[in-house]
């Protein structure tokens, strides 16, 4: 079974106002107050101008809403988040911004990954001030492992 995700994570009342410059946005809450923006083709094609990608190498983050997130981190910390796995096997990315510049990031998955090492995701939740309990990551502090895909996310009617 695979695990799909493109998404924007940021406090959940950040993220309810700046999201509102993008009417099709759908904001999902998360545990420990922030909530995710899955990056859908709707919201991709509202917040970008048909541009190609922006220098930071993810796979959905047109140039065009990178600077949208920039502008977004004036108000608190946002993440920009991707990660894409079947079969055990795949990566993520993460980036941070804070006031306006990059305050984590990019990041990628280390070409040789150990269970020891922290995901690129979870770097990014901890800046974002996520606590975890013992025996769990920040991925799953917050709740990223309920749902496999932006689909999911976004019929999801209940969240944290």
């Amino acid at each position: 079974m695979g695990y799909e995700l493109q998404g924007v994570i940021a406090a959940s009342e950040l993220l309810r106002v700046v999201s509102r410059e993008v009417p099709e946005a759908r904001v999902v809450p998360l545990r420990q107050g922030l909530s995710l923006m899955p990056m859908t083709d709707e919201v991709l094609a509202a917040g970008t101008d048909g541009g190609g990608g922006g220098d930071l190498g993810f796979w959905r983050l047109p140039r065009r809403f990178e600077t949208l997130l920039v502008q977004w981190s004036f108000a608190g910390p946002i993440a920009y988040v991707e990660a894409e796995y079947f079969g055990g096997v795949g990566e993520q990315r993460a980036v941070v911004w804070a006031a306006g510049s990059l305050a984590l990031g990019p990041l990628g998955t280390p070409k040789k990954w150990s269970t020891r090492a922290v995901s690129p995701i979870s770097q990014a939740l901890r800046r974002l001030g996520v606590q975890k309990s013992l025996g769990e990551d920040e991925f799953d502090a917050v709740g990223l492992d309920r749902h496999r895909n932006n689909e999911d996310w976004i019929s999801s009617s209940t969240g944290y």
